[in-house]
């Protein structure tokens, strides 16, 4: 996930960032400023999460100055890598933060093999990394 949004070229807007928390723990934060709650989706399908903004329409006319706060509808889709699942979501002060967490089931982790032991024992699964 982090490599390809590193190497594409993403939309400026809304700005957000990608942070690593541990090992197998991700955090989207999304600067939203302007925003509601209930004006903005989260969707996650299968490989893909979809971060969308649709705005109100102000019903009171408004004349501009300086116009320095976009608050226009967008679209932010983030291609997530196998096993990395939405956990949780939070809207405060403008701010969306989406953790991200990686469960590879344990059929899939690696498991280390032991020469020469007896039949049925030579299996075993490879012990988990202490978090630095």
């Amino acid at each position: 996930m982090l490599e390809s949004q590193r190497t594409e070229v993403q939309p400026s807007y809304p700005p957000y960032n990608i942070e690593l928390v541990s090992e197998d723990k991700f955090r989207i934060v999304m600067a939203l400023a302007g925003f509601d709650r209930a004006e903005v989706e989260i969707v996650a399908e299968r490989d893909t999460l979809h971060v969308t903004g649709r705005k109100q329409k102000d019903e009171q006319q408004r004349t501009y100055l300086h116009r320095g706060i976009a608050a226009r509808d967008f679209e932010q889709r983030f291609q997530l890598a196998n096993h990395v699942k939405v956990t949780t979501a939070s809207f405060d002060n403008g701010m969306l933060t989406i953790e991200l967490v990686r469960e590879v089931p344990e059929v899939l982790k690696p498991r280390k093999i032991v020469i020469d032991a007896a039949e049925g024992s030579n299996v075993q699964a490879l012990e988990q990394r202490q978090a630095a």
